[in-house]
């Protein structure tokens, strides 16, 4: 295309300046509707999705399902539902939102950022005690108890600002009568994802992260974990709604939909989810 134009402009020049500069402008024109119907084309083929840092590895896998099925490509930004809630509110180019509580995407669909018809809980949480492979601890029978021994002298959970998954952590030491306790040694994640990587590091002896991050594949081996009982902090439901601003909703939607199916369920639940 640009050599095509590059002849003509140079025959052009050759037939006076002002035809020159009509068909040059002409031509730019033709030339940005073309890269404009490219990059739309391109735009269509795809959707952007926030998503709770719980699912990093569950939802990574079911875009890829989706997109051999259908040939949408599903593209993923992970990290903490209440900071990702202030970037869609700030703007950001999401279509769909995938949240670790009901309570973000209800928030934004009173702002009007999202869509209520399309609010979908999608699946439950579970909170897990982790601490690494080499650790002395013995959290799986011991439980919550561990946190006591001298040796931990960092526990990493999300911070509970604006991570549901912290704020569970929070209630299960309550709920144990442990916290006052240990609240002078928790080091706080951005995201739940992150408080597993300083465990995993070593830079903590132990966290709350979630289930989904446990047993995943990178994960296995790494460490051991102990399951947070269900009635010891409130339920971790899980909430995915479509949001206002999408430029591609009937995508969002179709996506949505797939999210239903039982192909997609157990997938979450092969990550942790109930």
């Amino acid at each position: 295309m640009r050599r095509r134009l590059q002849r003509s402009f140079a025959l052009l020049r050759m037939t006076g300046s002002s035809s020159f500069s009509c068909a040059l402008l002409a031509a730019c024109i033709v030339l940005s509707a073309t890269t404009s119907w490219a990059q739309e084309k391109k735009r269509a083929d795809e959707i952007t999705v926030a998503a709770a840092a719980d699912l990093s590895i569950a939802l990574k896998e079911i875009g890829d399902s989706y997109q051999k099925k259908t040939g949408l490509k599903v593209n993923t930004s992970f990290g903490a539902s209440g900071a990702l809630t202030q970037q869609i509110q700030n703007g950001a180019p999401f279509d769909l939102f995938f949240s670790a509580d009901m309570e973000y995407p209800r928030q934004l669909i009173a702002a009007g950022e999202a869509d209520g018809a399309t609010l979908y809980q999608y699946a439950i949480g579970k909170l897990v005690l982790w601490v690494p492979a080499y650790s002395p601890l013995d959290v799986e029978h011991k439980g919550m108890s561990v946190l006591l021994d001298p040796s931990v002298k960092k526990i990493a959970i999300a911070n509970p600002q604006h991570a549901p998954y912290g704020r569970a952590a929070v209630a299960a030491l309550k709920h144990d009568g442990v916290y006052d306790r240990v609240a002078e040694r928790l080091v706080l994640g951005e995201n739940v994802s992150q408080a597993a990587q300083f465990v995993e590091s070593g830079n903590s002896q132990a966290g709350f992260v979630a289930l989904a991050h446990a047993v995943a594949p990178g994960m296995r081996g790494k460490g051991k974990y102990w399951e947070v009982p269900a009635g010891d902090y409130p339920p971790l439901a899980q909430g995915v709604v479509v949001l206002s601003h999408s430029q591609h909703k009937k995508d969002a939607a179709r996506f949505l939909e797939y999210i239903k199916t039982k192909e997609a369920a157990d997938l979450l639940e092969k990550y942790g989810f109930k």
